[in-house]
């Protein structure tokens, strides 16, 4: 699940807080309410959206949010993303009582156990199966305990640092980017564009296969040389100086055991009936974060947990996701402050006014552009979602481009950075437990990611073609 803590850059110095950088947009964006004409659009419903009529704007009387009005908009957006914070508590919740009973780790290990000694199965069936996690449930931070074991499976078979760390963190952001399943990112996006949830996931699945398979390949290609001729390891010196030194002791799980399968197999049949519950039923938020709440009670029975401690692990779990959630209020803050101020219809009149003159396809393009640009100050998945789809989705809406592809650039635009930017909580605390320096880190992932970025712009350019919607 994503959810964020500390942001470092490389030389160990604080990069401005999220909430801080939030609150300073929310400031920011109350000033412009004094100097931004105030303006309106009409809306209409249509088919369940409530879409804006173009060729509608007007000029209406200016009315700036005051001080005060300022920092009520906090708390106001807290309540107004009511529904989606505690949705991210209540899934946060569930994997909580999940992770507390062994399952997903077991079951790691065992992968990892089973293809070792095999190095052409190792790397590909390990990046598939931490892409699975990335996206079902978002698995970002939760990288960072299995990286340990994933190096040492890697120096075992004649690899390094680099390649461990890649197998689990690699694979779990190809899935990441996927997002046909991530609540966090896809479900809070379509749920804002006022879409059905994880809507396009047939598209989304043949790019993830793409993204998957070319980060299999590039680890592959890297491991390769690197067993060759450990001198062309990018961390050969910190291997050689015992920066980097992990041991067998770092396996301690656990054996996979029948009542883990079974726990899985219960969290495996959650998702598939929260899919079947959106197609064919019509489920949202409620629904959804009700099942999620049912299979973390029912995961816990299953593992041989008392009441008290499954309650005691889905309160663990919740504290996870409190950084990511209540990012969602303060992102929400934003958008309240732009609409008290009437002045967010006047700016996507302004950057509509923009791409009039472009073609769809570049200002898809431009639109991912946008969101890698925010990932790298609002890292938070949910948080970046909530500040940028409200606006980005009448945009689309008055470019004729269709919402879904509104989402799919916030998706990308959001998940391929976060292997690079030393803003990514999860990456900076990954590198840290692997002994890796980030520049070092950057000199190997750089490829990949700007390789990620291409697949991600055809991507848009073959939705804009197949109207994707």
């Amino acid at each position: 699940m994503q959810h964020d803590e500390k942001e470092t850059i490389g030389t160990g110095h604080r990069f401005p807080h999220t909430y801080a950088i939030l609150l300073a947009v929310a400031i920011i964006s109350a000033v412009l309410s004094y100097v931004i004409p105030a303006g309106e659009y009409e809306r209409v419903e249509r088919e369940g959206q409530t879409q804006v009529v173009p060729d509608s704007f007007s000029g209406v009387e200016q009315d700036p949010v005051s001080f005060f009005e300022l920092f009520k908009a906090i708390p106001t957006g807290l309540i107004e993303g009511g529904n989606i914070i505690f949705y991210i508590f209540l899934v946060g919740g569930a994997f909580g009582v999940i992770r507390a009973t062994g399952a997903i780790e077991a079951a790691i290990q065992k992968v990892m156990h089973s293809v070792k000694g095999n190095e052409k199965l190792m790397i590909p069936v390990i990046m598939f199966v931490f892409s699975l996690l990335g996206f079902t449930t978002g698995m970002s931070e939760e990288t960072i305990i299995f990286v340990p074991i994933g190096i040492v499976l890697a120096t075992a078979l004649g690899y390094d640092a680099i390649v461990g760390t890649a197998m689990v963190t690699l694979g779990a952001a190809s899935g990441f980017i996927g997002g046909m399943l991530n609540p966090f990112t896809v479900g809070i996006a379509q749920e804002i564009a006022e879409l059905t949830i994880f809507s396009g996931w047939e598209f989304r699945t043949i790019v993830y296969i793409f993204v998957l398979s070319a980060a299999i390949l590039y680890v592959m290609h890297y491991a390769k040389k690197v067993q060759q001729d450990p001198k062309k390891s990018i961390v050969f010196n910190e291997t050689q100086n015992g920066q980097i030194n992990f041991t067998e002791d770092v396996m301690n799980f656990g054996a996979l055991k029948k009542r883990h399968i079974f726990i899985l197999a219960a969290f495996a049949l959650g998702i598939i009936i929260n899919v079947y519950g959106i197609f064919q039923h019509g489920w949202f938020l409620t629904e959804l974060s009700a099942n999620f709440f049912l299979v973390g009670i029912i995961a816990g029975l299953m593992g041989g947990m008392r009441i008290n401690d499954i309650f005691d692990s889905f309160i663990d779990g919740m504290k996870l996701v409190v950084y990511g959630a209540i990012i969602v209020g303060f992102a929400r803050a934003i958008l309240v402050v732009l609409e008290s101020g009437l002045i967010i219809d006047t700016i996507i009149y302004s950057m509509s006014g923009v791409l009039d003159y472009l073609p769809q396809t570049i200002s898809a393009l431009g639109m991912l552009v946008i969101q890698v640009i925010i990932n790298f100050f609002i890292p938070s998945g949910s948080g970046q979602a909530m500040t940028t789809m409200p606006i980005m989705t009448p945009i689309a809406d008055l470019q004729e481009i269709p919402r879904q592809i509104a989402v799919l650039a916030y998706q990308y635009g959001d998940g391929i950075t976060n292997t690079i930017i030393p803003t990514s909580a999860s990456l900076m605390g990954v590198l840290a437990v692997a002994g890796i320096p980030y520049i070092k880190w950057v000199k190997f992932v750089w490829k990949i990611t700007a390789f990620w970025l291409i697949i991600a712009a055809i991507a848009l350019v073959t939705a804009i073609v197949l109207n994707i919607s």
